[in-house]
């Protein structure tokens, strides 16, 4: 497409409908008040990639995005893709044609693989291969419903292509430490095969699709989870494995990846960091205002760690750990990591921060808390018998977590005062899962670290 504001300009009344519908879109409960064209690239004639940014806005609040869109194109749509359209525009370039969501086309998507499997330029479009991937063409994809921040295809149950939706300059970490896990040689996260990215003038590239093979046979931790807890079967030998795996790959990311030393000054910035998002928490969810004194108690002794002239290892982690982001394969019952783009909502040099390991494991172990909520064994020993035979596992390869207790109940509340604040805005019939653990951490329990549901 030669111009790139009239077609913008003609499809705006349609993805201002559109887009907040699409689970993807971060945006939501904030009116869409402006779209402006960052790229666009004709990948084929009836294959648009189009880069816009997204202005919504929200009292006195305004926010800018960048969004990866895949549009298709025909005259008229046939049945099985109706679900796909996003509508006709009146005008513009595309006058009187249908525009649809080119990713659901299995014919679109085939043709996106093939742009994968041969590396080279496209407009701003980097197409990039590793050498010694081999990618089997006419593949047929399927279209994955189930992420919230992305979308996925599946080649043949071959190969998984995650397109990252919103989008930034740099590179994004679940390209950057996949690959750099594969040259540790560290087989628990699946190697990417292919990338693309966008490099526009003036900026970093950002990176916008990642090809990696899909482990086929596999169920996530939360599946196997729920499913144990359905029959009421024991999890500790699985979450005593899932805790091996994850400390192999803590390891591996350590061995690949700068590290640094947390010094006092640090420590105090991550507990006063910790102690702000408590505060603005509290302020939204009357329910959190009771235990804000003795949930500061922790930060605090986060902050004294410092004070006391020790010094914590920070690393790249995983940085959004939960039992849904580990797959065990059933042939062998072996864990493998996924999704290592952190949690989206925050920046990037937010998310590609070393943190201490005890991010990813207070992740997993409230993880391990909603599993049983949502399985119904609360005020059983289920969640603390999978949470100890977890530590015990990543114990056999790492450092115990349990043996620095201060730092773990810090980042458990940290990330339990986080899910406080999203299951006030998302879900709140869940908020009494969150809450029941700021009960507890909000007790004290400092001697293992680990807290019974």
């Amino acid at each position: 497409m030669s111009e790139a504001a009239p077609l913008v300009a003609s499809l705006a009344p349609l993805l201002t409908e559109w887009l907040p519908r699409q689970r993807w879109f971060a945006g939501k409960g904030r009116p869409i008040d402006g779209l402006t064209p960052v790229a666009t690239t004709e990948l084929t004639p009836d294959l648009l990639h189009l880069l816009v940014q997204v202005r919504t806005h929200q009292r006195t609040r305004t926010q800018n995005d960048c969004y990866q869109l895949l549009l298709g194109i025909q005259d008229v749509l046939p049945p099985h893709l109706s679900p796909a359209l996003i509508g006709r525009p009146a005008d513009g370039p595309l006058r009187g044609r249908t525009v649809y969501e080119g990713l659901a086309d299995p014919r679109l998507a085939t043709l996106l693989l093939e742009r994968l499997r041969f590396p080279g330029r496209l407009g701003p479009l980097r197409f990039s291969r590793e050498p010694d991937a081999e990618i089997a063409p006419n593949l047929t994809p399927r279209l994955l419903g189930a992420e919230q921040s992305n979308s996925s295809a599946v080649y043949g149950e071959t190969y998984i292509l995650k397109l990252f939706r919103r989008v930034g300059p740099g590179t994004n970490p679940d390209l950057e430490l996949p690959r750099a896990l594969a040259k540790t040689g560290c087989t628990r996260v699946p190697a990417p095969a292919a990338w693309f990215e966008a490099e526009l003038p003036g900026t970093m590239p950002m990176t916008l699709g990642v090809l990696q093979p899909f482990l086929a046979g596999s169920a996530d931790g939360w599946q196997l989870a729920l499913g144990a807890l359905s029959v009421q079967a024991d999890f500790t030998a699985s979450a005593r494995a899932l805790g091996h795996a994850v400390a192999e790959v803590h390891l591996a990311l350590a061995e690949a990846l700068p590290t640094t030393v947390l010094d006092r000054p640090r420590l105090e910035r991550l507990a006063a960091a910790m102690t702000r998002r408590l505060e603005v928490t509290a302020e939204a969810v009357p329910a959190l205002r009771p235990y804000r004194s003795a949930l500061r108690d922790a930060y605090d002794e986060l902050a004294a760690l410092g004070r006391d002239g020790r010094t914590r290892r920070a690393q790249r982690v995983h940085g959004d750990l939960h039992l849904g982001q580990a797959l065990r394969t059933a042939s062998d019952g072996r864990w493998s990591l996924i999704d290592f783009e952190g949690e989206p909502a925050r920046p990037l040099a937010e998310r590609c921060r070393p943190q201490p390991v005890a991010q990813d494991i207070a992740g997993m172990l409230r993880s391990f808390d909603y599993a049983a909520a949502v399985g119904r064994a609360t005020g059983t020993d289920w969640a603390e018998r999978s949470r100890t035979a977890f530590c015990e596992g990543y114990a056999t390869v790492h450092e115990d977590p349990r043996e620095d207790p201060g730092l773990l109940r810090a980042h458990e509340t940290d990330k339990a005062v986080y899910e406080v604040l999203y299951e006030a805005r998302h879900r709140p019939d869940w908020l009494s899962v969150p809450m029941s653990a700021i009960h507890r951490l909000a007790g004290g329990h400092r001697a293992t670290g680990v807290h019974a549901p």
